[in-house]
Formats: structure tokens, sequence, C-alpha cells
């Protein structure tokens, strides 16, 4: 009985049974199975239940741009793209711009190279780091792309056929293969500075540092070293021809391309042979430069050929003397000569020889067997001047824009051809100017240097050659001082209409004539 009272004295007959295991805190909770009832639960009710939100992914860019391999990459990117753009197509075919079995380079791949490196710029609009450390990038391969330009161009500006032949002509209008490749290389310049000029950079930081000028400037002399010597080729040949312009003495070329008449035909006009020659030789000049300027960093350099050429053709028109037939049959042709003989002698000028005797008193009297031929028409300096100003309206022009200065430039200078033109015709025809106020209408534009010699020859004042006599100077110190450009004339007006003022009204009684361009160079004064 002691021994069932007390078990642990009971005998043993089998191996205890193992402690059961303690329960610890990280014991898995039990599965709670009303997760699927709910869940049907829900389908027949209408409890609607939220979806979790999404995970939120971090930005790849951020990634890469942290740890340096968005920039590694993007090198790698540009240099393989600048690599790319320089390479040369093969030519299986021989063609007249093949050089060494390569063609130029295409137009158009500079301007792809520059839209991806504005691309990559414009994507760190906002961040300025990152756009200073794309400048900074840029450096490498564009110093490298600049270096193997001017590396591919001096072979070919050294070659004697660069320049010849200097300018396109009727017999070669087009360009030789060394020419045509080194236009190419200054289109992709032309092209990669005008997509880099085009940047908008972020104002709120200094890019002094890392900034492209460096580039921007070695671009614009890889061009520029190409383009202005054609354009020099093709000035040297045009200006002789418009300076040829001043020669009035010549036979003038009949042409159909003067006014509209009723039936709609044109009236011939007898022009001058330049102009006869540069009708031909224009069409040609125009695609040549529009192929030299086709990028809007030439405009520059397209601007001062032109104004260059419009100074050239006022100066030649407004200083052509008048024609001897013309001066033989006026009634103010003889004074006009003993005004410029007495302007001559007083100002120290030499002295002409005396007139020669007509050639009739010479001539046998025979009847003769055929009528006599007309008088060669000399060539009306209105007619050619407005031939002239059509002519090089053909010409490529600056692009207009609102602050674009090259394209405001060359505007005044066609304004001033223009007026000029309407100056020549009002004087030409019999219709009397009878105020200053037509005169200051007919000279809006033109410099004082440019209207005067016109204005003095109608007030019966002598030839344009009088007034350097009258100004007290030779008449190259007066072309080289006075006539040099647009703004030198500007320059010289005040002190020329001051001078020809106190000339003009030394005289004893000044005809109306003369009182007008007395009163036109006083308004001159006062502006």
């Amino acid at each position: 009985m002691h021994a069932l009272k007390s078990p642990f004295l009971r005998p043993i007959s089998r191996p205890t049974s193992p402690a059961p295991p303690s329960r610890t805190d990280t014991e898995t909770p039990p599965i709670d199975r009303s997760a699927r009832p709910l869940t049907k639960l829900s389908s027949l009710t209408n409890f609607n239940r939220k979806p979790s939100p999404a995970p939120v992914s971090t930005p790849t860019q951020a990634t890469l741009t942290h740890d340096g391999s968005y920039l590694d990459a993007l090198s790698l990117k540009l240099n393989e793209a600048a690599s790319k753009a320089l390479s040369q197509p093969v030519s299986a075919v021989a063609t007249p711009d093949t050089l060494g079995g390569k063609r130029p380079i295409p137009v158009g791949r500079g301007r792809t190279l520059g839209e991806l490196i504005a691309a990559e710029l414009n994507t760190s609009q906002g961040n300025s780091h990152l756009q200073r450390a794309i400048l900074r990038l840029l450096q490498r391969p564009l110093t490298v792309l600049l270096s193997n330009l001017s590396t591919a161009l001096l072979p070919l500006l050294s070659n004697p056929a660069f320049s010849n032949p200097s300018a396109p002509s009727v017999q070669n209008p087009n360009l030789n293969a060394i020419q045509a490749h080194a236009l190419g290389i200054a289109t992709f310049a032309g092209e990669l500075l005008d997509c880099l000029d085009e940047l908008k950079l972020d104002a709120s930081h200094d890019h002094k540092g890392d900034g492209l000028l460096v580039i921007k400037e070695g671009l614009g002399s890889v061009m520029k070293r190409v383009i202005n010597p054609l354009m020099s080729g093709i000035k040297t040949d045009l200006v002789p021809l418009i300076q040829d312009l001043e020669k009035g003495n010549v036979a003038a070329v009949p042409t159909t391309t003067g006014t509209k008449v009723a039936n709609g035909t044109k009236a011939p006009a007898n022009l001058h042979p330049s102009i006869a020659t540069l009708q031909t030789l224009m069409p040609i000049y125009a695609r040549a430069l529009g192929r030299y300027c086709s990028t809007k960093s030439s405009e520059a350099s397209l601007a001062t050929f032109l104004i260059s050429i419009m100074w050239n053709a006022v100066v030649a028109l407004s200083h052509r003397p008048s024609s001897p037939r013309s001066r033989a049959n006026s009634a103010s042709a003889t004074s006009a000569a003993s005004m410029s003989m007495t302007f001559i002698k007083r100002f120290g000028g030499s002295t002409t020889p005396p007139n020669t005797p007509p050639a009739s008193r010479f001539t046998m009297k025979l009847p003769g067997s055929r009528p006599p031929s007309p008088p060669a028409l000399a060539p009306s300096a209105a007619e050619d001047a407005n031939a002239l100003y059509n002519l090089l309206s053909t010409l490529p022009k600056p692009a207009p824009s609102k602050d674009n200065l090259p394209s405001e430039a060359v505007k005044e200078a066609f304004e001033a051809l223009a007026a000029l033109t309407a100056l020549l015709s009002a004087l030409g025809n019999t219709t009397e100017i009878r105020d200053d106020l037509d005169l200051d209408i007919l000279t809006e534009g033109l410099p004082v240097p440019i209207a005067l010699p016109i204005l003095l020859r109608w007030s019966g004042h002598g030839e344009p050659q009088v007034i350097p006599a009258m100004l007290g100077t030779s008449e190259t110190e007066y072309r080289s001082g006075c006539l040099s450009g647009f703004g030198r004339a500007d320059e010289c007006a005040y002190s020329i209409a001051h001078r020809m003022v106190e000339i003009l009204r030394s005289e004893a009684d000044p005809d109306p004539k003369t009182s007008i361009v007395i009163g036109f160079l006083e308004e001159c004064l006062a502006h």
C-alpha cells in the first residue's frame, strides 16, 4: 500500500517517456484559417479590400549618376559618335568629288552629332552638377574631333588645286575634288557649331571653367579657313566687273531685261557690258555661295561679302560721269564744265589742254553713198542700277530674324542700292524736283558721299571728279579715306557736308537747284 501511495518507490517496468518540449516565444503562430472564409465572404458582400501599395522603385538614372556608370557610358557613346561622324564614305565609282577612293563628308553629319550632344545636355536641365559634369566630359571627345578636322584640312588647303580655279565659271561651274573635300570639313564644323550655339544651358551657374568657348572658336576657325578663300575668289572676279560700271563711255548692249510694256513683253534696255556679263555669271555665283554658306555660322562671312559688293556698286554708279552726247545737248553742260574748271583752278588742280577742233574740219566733203550709222547709245546709269539690284537680289542672304545683325546690315546695304536707283531715275527724267522734301525722300538711306556726286551734276556743278578738288585733296586720298566702306562714309559725311555748304554758299547768285542741294546738306548737318 505504501508502494502504491509512493509512486517513486514502484519498480521501473519501462523507460520513461521523454519530457514534452518547452514552449518558446519564437514558435510559429498558428495559421489563421479565417482568411479564406473572409475572402469568400467578401465576394458576397459589399466589403472592398484596398490593394496594398506597390513598392516604389528608385530611378535608374539617379543610381547611374551617383555611381558614375552613367557618365562612363556617355563618354563611350560620345567618343564613338565623334569617330563615326568623321568617317568618309567609300566610293566604288570614280566621281568628280572622289579623292583617294573616298567621297567628302556628307552634309548633316555635324548636325547629327550636335543634336546628340544637345539631347544629353537637355536631360540635365535643372541639375547644375550633372550639367557641369557632362560639359567636362565633352572636352576630350570634342578636342580630339577638332584636332582630327585640322589634320585632315591642312593638306587640302596646301594643295595648289584648292585655289585653282579660284572661282566657278561657265566652263567649270562645279568644285574640284580638293575643294569639295575641304568644303565638306567646313560644313561639318559649321553644322556642329550651330548646334553648340543653340544649346540652352542653365544660367544659374557659371560655365567659364568647363564651357565650350574654346571648342566653338576652333570650329569657327576651321570653317572660315575654307569658305573665306572660296568667297574671295568670287569677289576677285566680281568686283572688277562692278567697278567697270563707273565707265560711262562704252557702247551699251541691248537686252530684253527692261521694263514690261502693255502687251506683257519687256522693252529692250541698253545696259552696260558688265551687266550683260553678270547676267551669265550671277546664277553660277549664287549656287556656289549657297553651297559655301549653308550654315548659320557662316552668315557673318556672307554678310561681309555682300556688303562689300554693294558698296562697290553704289560707288561706281554714283561716280559715273555723264555721257558726252548728253553734255553737248544740255543747257547746263557748259556751265557745269566751266564750274568744274573753276574749282580745279581754285584748289590747285591741273588744267586740261584746249579743246580739240571737231573732226569734221579735217574730213573731205564727199557725197555719201549710204546714210550714216546711228550713234552708239550710252548705257543708262538708272537702268544699270536697276538691273544690278535685280541680279544681286538672287544671291543668298542671311536668314532674317529679330536679333540677326548680319541680316540687318545686308538689308541696309540693299536699301542703299535701291535708293540710289530711285535717285538716278528721278534725276534722269524730265520732271523737276520741286522742293527739298522730295530730295530728302529720294536720298533716304544713302550716305552723303554717294548722293553728293549725283546732286552736284544735277545742279550743274561739274562731274564727280571735281569733288576732291573742291575739298582740297587728291582723288586717291579721297577714295581711300572717305569711300572705303559704308561706315567710313558715314564718319566723313559731316565734314564733307560742312565744307560743301561753305563752297556752294560762296557763289554770287545760286540757282534754285543749288539752293535745294544746300538745303539737303544743311539737313544732313542738323542730324
